[in-house]
């Protein structure tokens, strides 16, 4: 027997685990293929990283989130545990090192991106390791009916034949039950295995406030409540445009989105972490694997099209088990806005169809040719040149990704990279420069080999941590070199790439099936409307609305919601009423016969809430009460 216990307090810090984990951990070092269901803050990662302790080998862990893998190799180093991660923008050499590194030297955690899985140096190096286990984070990326699905996830197929002997741990923290059957069927469980937490947050107040001024509301609402807070849009271009806004009314915030470099988007989010800005204006992009447990409140400029997104992104709030606040601002066009969505993100086929033929055209592909060819894409370029509306090309490239057509893989980004122009020679005759750049001349020349013959790539904020300059300054300074001819300089750039995964077909005998289109296309709209509902009820409890959607049925209001505040007819708050009536109902309807109206006294509520939920019932005919005796009508005890 495994003592896992001693390995959490070893590690870790703490004593005892925390709802499922035990379980959990149980079930995966038992060998046994496990998917655990686990809310935002649960501890999803002691599930995989204590039995991993224990066993051995190396657990390989699957995950989308670069600053997730950041920051628990990171975190793993600091309690002196060997783990390493590759994930994309990392060198050819980079990446073999460190595949190198986990055949070699005893590292326990490999942390990659679901993209590298499939390649050719990955696999060969693969076999050499001695795997204990695979974990799958995010694991309702797999799901065609989950609601961000991920085609590459489906590689992890491929692993599972190569490392037949390794189980699978899978985590997700938002799963319907469609889901959770799905999940275990693409990652082929040997038998179903699920463990489950409740997805309730009981310090976590679900509120809905309907405005047609979302900014005003957006200032209202962090001028009068204290503490960290995430504010969520849904462009790139609302992020800075809100945190601007903030900015002018005395409240501190920084804008991310995926379009930023990764040392701003690292900036950015250690002021956050650090409470050096109290808001963090952000797309989706932003939160996942981020470990900040004092958020107070999470608020939402627009909707998400999804119960699984929002649930997902407002769970950010309140990890630290006080009081929080997930806030979704509501306007009456929104409703609009968001059945739309579906419309953009399943246009006609025939339009899909003409997507593709312009794809082929845009790169001059023949009939038969293309397999295997991959070409830097710009989405706008593409846009202006055939008269397509961004959003629904994009929706077309991922279809026909799901088709199979071709792989529309997203924003990558690419390494700086230089070259010297002149000869060693002559590059010391120039001395043209002020102090600080050929200080940086000869750290480049110090840290980088080769660079008269060949572009090598480089880290400009390496270089400006060595020469006491800002990152910009560097690049600045580069640039500078470029232009008087002593360099050639490739700065970094963020960009999205087209794979022909099959030779380019005729347009008219694209297949687009009924499982990629049609199903995705239902299954879209049906978390549309959940969404819809969701904001739009005024006699739901939130909490329980959420829940459900999760297949979790909760009997409780949770009395935090802004349903379950709104006062209710009888005088009191609606969640309590309901909450109060419900015992009343459940008490007296469980006899036969009428019972005396004392037994009230032994449900456990206020008196005078009691007498007005008693009064309105009565009035409404729900209850009788007769000569100090007390009864259901029928039709309510049924």
């Amino acid at each position: 027997m495994k003592d896992y216990k001693s390995i959490l307090q070893k590690y870790w810090g703490y004593n005892s685990f925390r709802g499922i984990q035990e379980d959990i951990i149980n079930s995966i070092g038992n060998g046994q293929d496990t998917l655990g269901l686990m809310p935002t803050g649960g501890g999803k990662s002691i599930t995989f990283q204590v039995p991993a302790m224990a066993t051995e080998g190396l657990c390989l862990v699957i995950t989308p989130l670069i600053a997730l893998m950041k920051d628990q190799v990171s975190n793993l180093r600091s309690r002196g545990i060997k783990a390493i991660a590759v994930y994309s923008g990392m060198t050819r050499e980079e990446i073999i090192t460190a595949l190198e590194n986990c055949i070699f030297g005893d590292y326990k955690f490999l942390y990659i991106s679901p993209e590298r899985l499939g390649t050719e140096i990955f696999q060969t190096k693969l076999r050499k390791m001695k795997i204990s286990f695979i974990t799958v984070d995010e694991s309702h990326c797999i799901s065609q009916w989950g609601y961000d699905f991920r085609p590459a996830y489906l590689k992890i197929n491929q692993i599972r034949k190569l490392l037949p002997d390794a189980p699978v741990l899978a985590l997700t923290a938002t799963a319907t039950p469609e889901v959770v059957k799905d999940i275990q069927l693409q990652l082929n469980f040997k038998k179903e295995n699920v463990f489950k937490m409740s997805f309730e947050r009981k310090n976590l107040a679900y509120i809905v406030r309907n405005t047609e001024d979302k900014n005003k509301e957006l200032l209202h609402i962090l001028t009068h409540m204290s503490g960290s807070a995430i504010v969520y849009t849904r462009n790139r271009k609302g992020t800075k445009e809100i945190a601007q806004l903030l900015y002018k009314n005395n409240i501190s915030a920084e804008f991310y989105h995926a379009g930023l470099s990764n040392d701003e988007k690292d900036l950015r989010q250690e002021k956050w972490q650090k409470d050096e800005s109290r808001v963090m204006v952000a797309t989706n992009a932003f939160g996942m694997g981020i470990d900040k447990p004092d958020v107070r409140i999470v608020i939402h400029m627009d909707m998400p099209d999804s119960p699984e997104a929002y649930f997902q992104e407002a769970g950010r709030a309140g990890r630290d088990g006080q009081k929080a606040y997930a806030v979704l601002l509501y306007s009456p066009h929104d409703k609009s806005i968001l059945n739309k969505r579906i419309s953009d993100t399943f246009p006609e086929k025939e339009y899909i169809r003409k997507v593709y033929e312009h794809v082929c055209y845009y790169y001059q592909m023949a009939i038969g040719d293309g397999f295997d060819c991959i070409y830097e894409f710009n989405l706008d370029e593409f846009c202006q040149r055939f008269k397509h509306f961004p959003v629904q090309a994009d929706s077309a490239l991922r279809i026909l990704t799901r088709c199979g057509y071709i792989e529309y893989i997203d924003e990558q980004e690419s390494k700086s990279r230089l070259i010297f122009t002149v000869r060693r020679d002559e590059l010391y005759k120039i001395h043209e420069q002020d102090a600080s750049t050929e200080q940086l001349i000869q750290t480049i020349l110090r840290n980088y080999t080769g660079l008269f013959s060949d572009y090598a790539y480089i880290d400009e904020s390496m270089l400006g941590r060595q020469n006491n300059l800002t990152r910009q300054e560097v690049y600045k300074s580069l640039i500078y070199l470029s232009r008087k001819n002593i360099i050639h300089y490739i700065p970094g750039k963020k960009t999205p790439y087209i794979r022909f995964t099959q030779k380019r077909e005729e347009t008219d005998r694209l297949v687009i099936p009924q499982s990629v289109y049609e199903q995705r296309k239902e299954s879209y709209t049906h978390r549309i409307k959940a969404m819809i509902e969701y904001a739009t009820s005024e006699s739901r409890c939130r909490n329980r609305m959420l829940l459900k959607y999760f297949g979790e049925n909760s009997m409780q209001n949770c009395e935090k919601c802004d349903v379950c505040l709104r006062r209710h007819q009888s005088g009191v708050k609606t969640g309590e009423f309901e909450n109060i009536r419900k015992q009343i109902i459940e008490l007296v309807g469980s006899y036969k016969d009428k019972q005396p109206a004392s037994i009230l006294s032994t449900l456990n509520v206020e008196k005078d809430k009691l007498r007005e939920v008693l009064s309105f019932l009565i009035h409404e005919e729900e209850i009788t009460v007769c000569d100090g005796m007390i009864s259901v009508h029928k039709e309510n005890k049924d």
